[in-house]
């Protein structure tokens, strides 16, 4: 009952005002893309950035050996190498930190160092998850574009809304810049050109999440009818981005593409078994937000094939463990984009080593120093530092990670090896567009 009830007397001695002895729990993000990640070790001493390489399939070999040839040491054979193909892992130094003042913890309605660690972790996890998915987004969105502004006249420059995936090609496996020696085939409104360059613009006005824009230069004059506002520019050798009803850019989206579970789930999975690439544990898994994920129980194919789930706890959940060997993962940290009004949404459908996780292996520092406490998880290194002040009243908590990430290319796994690959270089992801 309220105080003004408790007899005259009585109301002086009782406290009031006072805040309520607890902090509730603040939202927190549903992380999913590091969880993908295969972890190497990155070796003390190489610097800043560490190139790996691995070999690719050797073709079939389907012609017969002559007779007349079987001579000598060789048997009529010679030696060849395996195509090979490299990436590189950089790695960099991420940390926060907190300070925790001593008499304000005294006075405190709760502990404010558990309050603090907590907080922390919970950054730690989300700051991963977002360069995970960084790293992976930008290289399965690479080389899938549009022109941003309409040409006055035929020209070898063309403007493009993202430029990533049209600054490199690989030569031998080795990822080099374009060049005029070293031309990027690409199509400009489904129509054959070659890529010598590319450059970002001043401004960047890119509209994709994390893009570059800036100017494509080609070998040969695009046509105005190509080069024209919101047409489609493709790299040759760009990852495959489905989106509903068969659209050929992110702005040709309109209300009414949601995600389609035959036409785009399933067709991702398809395309990443045609290039030989491996589920994890039994499943692909497909991370999308939770709006993507209504869309898709909306789309009448899912329907029929779930039909008879509905008593499951997964349905009753909206969480799907796994349809058609796709196991989908809902999370908030999916790249979100307003273009035109329309919400744009991305999935992404997994498949074995799409991403690669690099730690740098940091010692702990010896448990018996009087002036801070340390201790390691997951690579994460958290420190409480003992009061260094001059009235020895403020604590520092801090967490500190050195790595990075990097998505592997599978440029050696063509159609020459594999006749149901494609030329992609980045093969072992598909993204899904929809709204």
């Amino acid at each position: 009952m309220g105080i003004q009830n408790f007899p005259a007397v009585l109301q002086p001695i009782i406290q009031q005002g006072f805040l309520e002895h607890a902090f509730y729990e603040s939202l927190t993000a549903t992380t999913a893309y590091r969880q993908i990640a295969d972890k190497e070790p990155f070796p003390v001493g190489v610097g800043e950035t560490l190139t790996k390489t691995r070999t690719g399939l050797r073709p079939v070999a389907t012609t017969p050996l002559a007779p007349s040839t079987n001579t000598n040491f060789d048997n009529g054979l010679t030696s060849s190498v395996p195509g090979v193909e490299q990436y590189t892992l950089t790695v960099n130094k991420y940390g926060d930190t907190v300070d925790l003042n001593l008499v304000s913890q005294k006075v405190g309605i709760l502990n404010q160092f558990m309050i603090n660690a907590r907080q922390l972790g919970e950054q730690v996890g989300r700051t991963m998850d977002v360069l995970a998915a960084n790293a992976l987004f930008g290289a399965y969105m690479g080389g899938n574009t549009r022109v941003n502004a309409t040409l006055g006249a035929p020209a070898t420059t063309l403007g493009v809304d993202d430029i990533r995936g049209f600054q490199y090609v690989f030569v031998n496996g080795v990822q080099t810049a374009i060049s005029s020696g070293h031309p990027l085939a690409v199509t400009v409104n489904g129509v054959a050109a070659s890529v010598t360059g590319a450059t970002a613009d001043g401004t960047n006005i890119s509209t994709a999440p994390g893009g570059i824009s800036g100017t494509l230069t080609t070998a040969a004059n695009v046509l105005v009818a190509n080069g024209t506002l919101g047409n489609a520019v493709i790299s040759g050798i760009a990852p495959s981005i489905l989106r509903p009803n068969g659209r050929a850019t992110t702005a040709a989206l309109v209300a009414g593409d949601t995600m389609a579970m035959i036409a785009n789930v399933l067709q991702a999975k398809t395309n990443m078994q045609l290039n030989g690439v491996p589920a994890i544990n039994g499943a692909y898994p497909c991370y999308l937000d939770p709006q993507a994920l209504q869309g898709l129980f909306s789309d009448a194919d899912f329907k029929l094939l779930y039909r008879g789930a509905y008593g499951s706890q997964e349905y009753k959940e909206g969480e799907i463990i796994s349809l058609l060997g796709i196991r989908f993962t809902p999370t908030t940290m999916a790249p979100q984009q307003n273009l035109g009004g329309l919400n744009v949404r991305r999935a992404i459908v997994v498949g074995g080593g799409a991403l690669i996780e690099a730690d740098f292996p940091l010692e702990t520092p010896e448990t018996d120093n009087p002036l801070a406490e340390v201790y390691t998880q997951e690579g994460v290194r958290f420190t409480n530092r003992a009061p260094m002040d001059r009235l020895q009243e403020i604590i520092a908590q801090s967490w500190t990670w050195t790595g990075g990430f990097c998505v592997p290319t599978d440029t050696t796994a063509n159609p020459t090896v594999l006749p149901t690959a494609t030329n992609a270089a980045y093969k072992r992801a598909v993204m899904i567009e929809s709204l």
